[in-house]
C-alpha cells in the first residue's frame, strides 16, 4: 500500500522513519524542532520523538556541523540540517577538514555516520545568497558522499541509505521541488547511494541531469521523441559516488552525450562527468559532449532573469537537436 505525499512531506517522513527505527539517530538544526523547519519539512518531529532527539540549535552552522561530528564520534547517528545550502560556507572548515577527513586520518578507527541536510537550488526567487547549487562546492573533497534526490521516492530512499552509512553524506534537497508529489511505500525502502535511475530510453542521445533539471530533461525527451529523436534520460541521483557505468552503457547505443547542469559550467559535476567520459571512453563518442549550464553569474533575484539563468526545456531540446546535426 502506498501513500501520496509531496517532496516537502517526504523529508519529514524520511527522518521520522530513521528516528523510529534506531534510538541512536538524533536530529538537530536551526528552527527544525519547535517551528517545524524553515520550509515546514519537519513539523511534528519533536512532539513525536521528544526534545532530546529532535533539537533546535543556535544560528551557528559551524557549531551545528561540529556538534554532529562529536555526536557521531560518541556513538550516535546524527542528522544535521543547514537551513540553506549556501550557509555551508560558514561551516566549510568543519565540513571539508574535519567531517570529510577524520575517518581517513584515524585509519578507520573513528567512523562518522553523519547526514547533513542542505536545501539548495534556484527558481524560487530567493536571490543570489540563498539559491546556489552548492553541491558542486564539495566535489573536490574526498571523504564526502553527495546525494541529490529529485523525487519523493528518491528522497526517502536515499535518505535512509545516507543515515545508515558509516561515512558522512551530504543530502541536497531542492527547494523548487517541495510541492512535487510521489508515492511512498508502506515499508522502509532504501535506494543505494551511487546507483543512477534511467527514466527514458532512446537510441540517439544520452541526457544526464539532476533534480530540477531531471524533470525538464524528461519533458524535453518527450518533445524530442515526437520529432524523431530518441533520448535516454539518466538521473545519477548521487554525485559521489557517481554511476558512470549507467552513462557508459547508454553511450554504447547513443554515442552522443548532453549534460544539463543547474549552475555555472566551471567546477561542476557536469564538466567532471564529461572529462571522465572523454578521457576514458572516447571511442564511444560520435560527437563532442555538450554541457548545458547556467551563466557564470550570481543568481538573479528578478523572476524573469532567474528563469533565464536556469537551463529550460526549450534549451535542452535545442542542444539535443544541435548535437544530432554534428
Amino acid at each position: 500500500m502506498t501513500r501520496t505525499v509531496n517532496y516537502r512531506q517526504a523529508v519529514g517522513e524520511s527522518i521520522a522513519a530513521a528516528l523510529a527505527d534506531d534510538p541512536k539517530v538524533v536530529f538537530f538544526g536551526e528552527d527544525v524542532a519547535a517551528a517545524g523547519g524553515a520550509f515546514k519539512t519537519t513539523v511534528g518531529l519533536q512532539e513525536r520523538f521528544g526534545e532530546m532527539r529532535v533539537r533546535d540549535t543556535p544560528i551557528a552552522e559551524q557549531a551545528i556541523v561540529g556538534c554532529a561530528i562529536g555526536a557521531a564520534l560518541c556513538g550516535l547517528r546524527p542528522i544535521a540540517e543547514l537551513m540553506f545550502a549556501d550557509f555551508a560556507g560558514v561551516a566549510f572548515d568543519q565540513l571539508a577538514n574535519q567531517l570529510a577527513k577524520h575517518r581517513y586520518m584515524t585509519g578507520g578507527q573513528g567512523t562518522l555516520p553523519v547526514t547533513i541536510r542542505l536545501t539548495n537550488g534556484a527558481g524560487g526567487g530567493y536571490g543570489a545568497q540563498h539559491s546556489q547549487p552548492a553541491e558542486n562546492w564539495f566535489l573536490n573533497i574526498p571523504g564526502l558522499k553527495i546525494a541529490v534526490p529529485a523525487t519523493v521516492e528518491d528522497l526517502f530512499g536515499l535518505m535512509q541509505s545516507a543515515i545508515a552509512d558509516d561515512n558522512p553524506v551530504l543530502v541536497f534537497e531542492h527547494k523548487n521541488l517541495f510541492n512535487l508529489k510521489g508515492e511512498l511505500p508502506a515499508t522502509r525502502e532504501y535506494i543505494p547511494l551511487g546507483v543512477a535511475a534511467t527514466l527514458t530510453t532512446g537510441e540517439d542521445v544520452t541526457i544526464v541531469a539532476t533534480q530540477q533539471m531531471r524533470h525538464r530533461a524528461v519533458d524535453a525527451a518527450a518533445t524530442l521523441a515526437a520529432n524523431g529523436i530518441g533520448a535516454t534520460v539518466i538521473d545519477p541521483r548521487c554525485l559521489v559516488p557517481f554511476d558512470d557505468a549507467a552513462v557508459v552503457s547508454s553511450l554504447e547505443t547513443t554515442s552522443r552525450l548532453l549534460v544539463v547542469q543547474e549552475g555555472p559550467p566551471d567546477g561542476g559535476w557536469g564538466g567532471s562527468l564529461i572529462t571522465r567520459i572523454a578521457t576514458q571512453h572516447f571511442e564511444l563518442l560520435d560527437a563532442p559532449p555538450v554541457l548545458l549550464a547556467s551563466p557564470a553569474t550570481p543568481i538573479p533575484y528578478a523572476e524573469n532573469l532567474e528563469a533565464a539563468w536556469l537551463p529550460d526545456t526549450a534549451g535542452i531540446i535545442h542542444a539535443a537537436q544541435t548535437l544530432m546535426k554534428y
